[in-house]
């Protein structure tokens, strides 16, 4: 199918800056790419400069600092800084392994507006299991150094399998460190976790519990604190509105500085996702043939192509409809009028049904089903500003090493 280039001129608001890959955690379901790049090839403080003045002359007005664990970067608070100057809102995605209170002040000053620190779970037990290293007292920590310098704190946790019998717990735990905003992500599958869905994959009844879970919390807190909680697509009859549209409002760049539409989009091989190092970021945005290949309506094939919700599904995920179907122009099979659904609704039962004990992220437990945690680029430590204490858990990685930091 030819596409040609959408006459209007879409304008991003938003800048996903993936700083780095690395990152102290180890999480089974990490969306970063399986296969990560070498940390000699990551961008410079400059060239990062450049890319955020580019972003800002685009009309950007909101970037989102993440990796990997962005605080690994010493000029983390130069790039806040300009960010600030550029008058962008800053959010610092972050593990808060490293966010200690001198590095907390120290990005107070450089002008970082929030903060979004991920939890594994309510508890030290399971969530340092999960995250394949020590680190849930020192998330406890960091979240409420958050709240006393005067922080606006989101907290995050990433829903599976092992942790969402533990909703109400970690609702109550968002509520204790008065955090502003929950949010409640059920588990997308790309990346480490679409390797590892066998494991993470959630029963219908678990959704269905967490679901009334987060719908009661939504009313009881209204006012207080924000909680957002989104059904996983496969479970309704259409599919979410993938980033609102590909390539219409917001634009990740990676630590090797290739711009994608959304930052799982690289596993789809018949794109060539072009870089700042060889491109204005106004170029790649508006030109390039991969923001370009999903933009609009034209490129839809049927049932999309016909159908009243193509301008507020936009056809759904991309990069779901690549690994389920092989092709990304497919419609998603998370809409039940794809004619790839049955093959999602198969996929889902199948798994159910040879899963019926959910794998334990132990030290002792033999999985059935190997979880793959994920690792650094080259296997090398991370190197924080602050000292931290190496994991010595044995946790199981089916077959691939956990590094220690």
């Amino acid at each position: 199918m030819k596409v040609s280039t959408p006459k209007v001129r879409y304008r991003p608001f938003g800048l996903l800056a993936e700083l780095t890959y690395r990152c102290p955690l180890h999480c089974p379901y990490c969306s970063n790419p399986v296969e990560l790049a070498h940390t000699n090839s990551e961008l410079t403080t400059e060239e990062w400069k450049r890319v955020m003045q580019e972003a800002s002359d685009l009309g950007v007005l909101h970037i989102l600092f993440s990796g990997g664990e962005p605080l690994v970067r010493k000029d983390l608070p130069e790039l806040v800084a300009y960010a600030h100057e550029l008058e962008m809102y800053t959010n610092l995605i972050t593990s808060a392994i490293g966010f200690t209170r001198s590095r907390a002040l120290e990005l107070k000053e450089a002008g970082l507006d929030s903060v979004q620190i991920s939890f594994q779970a309510d508890e030290a037990q399971l969530a340092d299991a999960i995250a394949g290293t020590k680190a849930h007292s020192r998330k406890l920590e960091a979240a409420r150094m958050t709240r006393e310098l005067g922080f606006p704190l989101t907290i995050n946790v990433v829903l599976h399998r092992e942790n969402m019998g533990h909703l109400s717990r970690m609702i109550a735990l968002a509520e204790e460190l008065d955090a502003q905003r929950l949010e409640l992500a059920n588990t997308q599958f790309l990346g480490w976790a679409f390797k590892n869905k066998e494991a993470l994959l959630p029963t219908r009844s678990q959704v269905k519990e967490a679901h009334a879970i987060a719908e009661a919390a939504q009313v009881r807190l209204r006012g207080k604190m924000e909680v957002l909680y989104i059904l996983p697509d496969y479970l309704g009859d259409r599919p979410k509105p993938c980033m609102n549209g590909w390539g219409r409002r917001f634009l990740t760049v990676n630590p090797m500085g290739e711009v994608l539409p959304c930052q799982t989009a690289g596993v789809i091989p018949s794109l060539l996702f072009d870089s700042v190092r060889q491109h204005s970021l106004q170029w790649i945005w508006h030109e390039s043939p991969a923001f370009n290949r999903f933009r609009g309506t034209e490129w839809m094939p049927e049932p999309c192509q016909s159908c009243t919700q193509r301008e507020i599904d936009f056809g759904g995920c991309r990069c779901q409809s690549f690994l389920l179907t092989g092709d990304a122009a497919n419609t998603d099979p998370a809409c039940s009028l794809s004619p790839y659904r049955n093959q999602l609704t198969a996929l889902v039962e199948n798994i159910e049904q040879h899963s019926i004990t959910p794998p334990a992220f132990t030290a002792t437990t033999t999985h059935t089903r190997p979880i793959h945690f994920r690792t650094n680029p080259m296997g090398l430590p991370v190197r924080l500003a602050q000292p931290t204490v190496p994991s010595r858990d044995p946790i199981s990685t089916g077959g691939y090493p956990i590094v220690s930091i």
